[in-house]
């Protein structure tokens, strides 16, 4: 059976909090772009690219080099907004990478966590995080309660929220939330597994009410093709630039793909 990652997840963060991890010092603006209004507005993919260095699936993916320096080829790439990890424990990430970011780039930025506690939305505020991530899956497998509660204390902090979803039951919950984005996961967090059909699976038949990014496994302009033709969006992609010797030119490529 496979281990629940879930509830690994969740303690993991439990952890980082414990840590003083989300004690951040600081006051950091969000940027002045819209995600949403470029996605509705942009001609190309619009990419949401993910500056991360480790991941429970694949282990380390790149050294760690200076965030700002990725942030800056991602960007250079054509990417409209960027996700950085600041969950220490398995994704090697920092609030201190992304208030290195925020501070040199002016593009929407996902505050990308395993969020559970409002400690960590207080953090996200701080740091000038655009957006913060919910997860579906901890509130209906009850690891959580109260989802309306926490996205709207998120709101009350200034911050749009990413909800991931990864199944068609969880995208119906999710639409009765008040979630800007939802965020189909093409990776089962029970497994790991990558199944790009996902998103086409979940979308089939749904009436969209709200814009959808396609998550995980996406490696090529045919996958954002295919994608897109489901009903995806935007696209977040993090592995596969993160893994390439020529961010700028990986990203340009994708941007490319329509």
């Amino acid at each position: 059976m496979a281990e629940n990652i879930l509830r690994k997840l969740v303690s993991n963060s439990q952890m980082a909090i414990n840590d003083g991890v989300y004690e951040v010092d600081a006051n950091l603006e969000k940027s002045t772009k819209d995600f949403i209004q470029i996605i509705n507005t942009n001609l190309h993919a619009t990419l949401l690219t993910e500056i991360k260095f480790a991941s429970p699936s694949l282990g380390k993916i790149r050294t760690l080099t200076d965030p700002v320096s990725i942030a800056n080829q991602m960007i250079a790439g054509g990417s409209k907004a960027l996700s950085v990890l600041t969950q220490p424990h398995l994704f090697h990430g920092s609030p201190e990478y992304f208030i290195k970011v925020r501070e040199a780039v002016d593009v929407p930025m996902l505050m990308k966590d395993i969020m559970i506690d409002k400690i960590q939305i207080d953090a996200a505020k701080k740091i000038g995080a655009d957006f913060m991530l919910v997860i579906q899956s901890l509130y209906d497998q009850k690891f959580l309660s109260d989802i309306d509660e926490f996205i709207d204390y998120g709101h009350k902090q200034g911050l749009q929220i990413l909800l991931e979803v990864h199944t068609k039951q969880e995208l119906q919950n999710a639409l009765k939330t008040e979630a800007d984005l939802i965020g189909i996961n093409n990776r089962n967090l029970d497994t790991l597994e990558i199944d790009l059909k996902t998103t086409e699976t979940i979308l089939l038949g749904e009436e969209k009410t709200r814009p959808i990014l396609s998550e995980s496994g996406i490696n090529t302009p045919e996958d954002i093709q295919y994608l897109k033709k489901c009903g995806a969006d935007a696209f977040l992609i993090g592995s596969s630039i993160m893994k390439s010797d020529n961010i700028e030119e990986e990203v340009k490529k994708l941007v490319n793909a329509y």
